[in-house]
This record gives C-alpha cells, structure tokens and sequence, in this order.
C-alpha cells in the first residue's frame, strides 16, 4: 500500500478507534495491571466496536492464553498482544488470486445500497489500470437504475456494457454476458446482480439461476463470486454473508463505506464467524479508494 492510502486509511478508522482504541487506553490507565475486571471491560469495549460477542470471545480467550503463557500482569503489554492475535486472526484466510493470468468472471452480489454498482466500476478501473481488457455486465434487470449507471460508469472507462432492456431475464443476460466475454476474449467480465433484500427467497433463486448459466459457460474463465457489504450495518452484514455465501458461495468480501462508521470491529467478526477473506477495502468514494485489504497495515491503523 502507498503511504497516501495508509493515511486514507488511519483516517477513515478514526471513528472505530474513538469506540475501541480511546476506552482501551482509559482502562489500561484505570486497572494498571491485567485482572479480572480490566478483561471484562475489554470485553465490552470490543463488543461495541461491534466486533460480536463470539468473536470477542475468541479474542479474550487467545489475549489470556497469551498472557499466561507470557506469564505477565504487565497492562501495557496488551496493546502489542492484541494486535498480534488480530493480525494472525486476519491473516489466516487465503484471498482468491485476483490477478491470476487466467481470464476471469467476477460475480459481484450484495444487497441494494451497499455501493454495489460504484464497487464494480472501481473493479473494472483497477483491471484497466493492469493492461486487462474488461466487460460489463449489467445484470440487475430490476431497477432501471442500476443499468443506467453502468452505462455511464462504462463510457467513462471505456469498456464495453451487455445489457438488456430492464425487466429482462437475468439469466439471459448472464448468457450474452458470457459468451461475449468469451467470444472478444476479454480478460475480465464484471456482473453486476439484483439486489433486494437478501431476505427475499426469489432473489435467491434469481440468483443462483445467474450463478448457474455463468458456471456453466466459462469455458477457461475462472470465476469468482464477490459479495460487497456494507460496514455502516454491523452485525448485519454477517446475516447477509450467510445468505448469500449459502446460495452461491462467496470467494471474497469486499467491503465499503469503512470510513463512515464507528463499526470497523466488523472486520474482524467477518474472519472469525464466517471465515470468508475480505479482499478490497472502500474508504471513500474516489477510485483509489477502494484498495486490496491488507491484515497487517488495517491492525496498524487501527492501533495508530
């Protein structure tokens, strides 16, 4: 990572530090030694960073087993201990490899609002930016919406749109998708899918039909199904993941908005309860802003 994005970076956790980092501080100074008490109140200054009880479980029961193991009290040695455990937490998922030399077809899912659309198109200017030749997809036939702002993402990239008029099939539009993909031998195909609430049984349905014709016409293409959530929604975003990831499988997360919320504890209950790998980070709204995730340089701005 460049040393402006890891400034963008410690910035857009400013607010996930005021939750943890600041009442962290306060208690250390409060118990100054490791007790008891001082883990029960780490517990909930973690569980309101909206790390989730299970996973702060996880983290008090790694913290203690390293202090025994360290065989301290000493309070200022928690700091150190916790972002070890964090950064191994983070570190132990293996990402998809995105810039393989194979052609790919990126599946990228997620519920309306999460900043779906504006994610596929930071995709396809990253893709560019590598000398790879992009298609997009525009396969949320719903909302008339979501294919106009393809269409303007597109001609402003310069890279080719499939569409159908809105209420098509999604399916069929996956199909020329596809195969046109295939056809121009284009290195990277980016579908866009409906995205009604995860709750919805037909929108599930909808979209393991899409994941189905797509899986079934890849020829040499790999595919790989992103999910974008939101981190603005907390916990929620962990029901989402388990919706999604059951109907078609999620390789990897991309998550967005982490500069607008108090919340980045997120990132770590991700890794931990549903063991997918964040592989992009969003944290503001320009192209450079949304990044490949990084456990170690995230852990260290999130302690800086």
């Amino acid at each position: 990572m460049t040393d402006g994005f890891v400034s963008r970076l410690k910035a857009s956790l400013t607010k996930t530090r005021q939750r943890f980092l600041a009442p962290l501080e306060e208690a250390m100074l409060f118990h100054k030694k490791i007790s008891p008490e001082f883990y029960e109140e780490l517990e909930e200054i973690l569980i309101a960073s909206d790390v989730g009880y299970k996973t702060t479980s996880l983290l008090l029961d790694k913290l203690k087993e390293k202090v025994k193991t360290e065989k301290t009290d000493q309070i200022n040695e928690i700091k150190g201990y916790l972002r070890e455990i964090m950064t191994a937490l983070l570190s132990v998922l293996s990402p998809p490899d995105l810039d393989t030399d194979l052609p790919l077809a990126l599946l990228v899912v997620g519920v309306n609002g999460v900043g779906k659309t504006t994610s596929i198109a930071k995709l396809a200017e990253y893709y560019k930016g590598k000398d790879k030749s992009c298609l997009l997809v525009a396969g949320d036939t719903f909302r008339a919406a979501a294919i106009d702002q393809l269409r303007v993402w597109g001609q402003r990239l310069g890279i080719d749109l499939i569409h159908h008029q809105e209420g098509a099939d999604p399916g069929a539009v996956a199909f020329d998708g596809i195969s046109a993909a295939n056809a121009r031998k284009v290195d990277v195909a980016i579908f866009d899918t409906a995205g009604r609430l995860h709750t919805k049984v037909n929108l599930m349905t909808e979209l393991k039909k899409v994941h189905r014709v797509v899986s079934q016409n890849l020829g040499e293409r790999r595919l790989l199904n992103l999910l974008v959530l939101d981190a603005t929604t907390g916990q929620n975003a962990l029901s989402q993941a388990r919706a999604f990831h059951e109907a078609v499988g999620i390789d990897g997360i991309i998550l967005t908005k982490l500069d607008g919320t108090a919340k980045g504890g997120i990132v770590l209950a991700i890794a931990a309860e549903l063991g997918l790998p964040i592989v992009w980070l969003g944290i503001g709204e320009q192209s450079e802003d949304l990044r490949r995730f990084d456990p170690d340089e995230f852990v260290k701005a999130l302690f800086a």
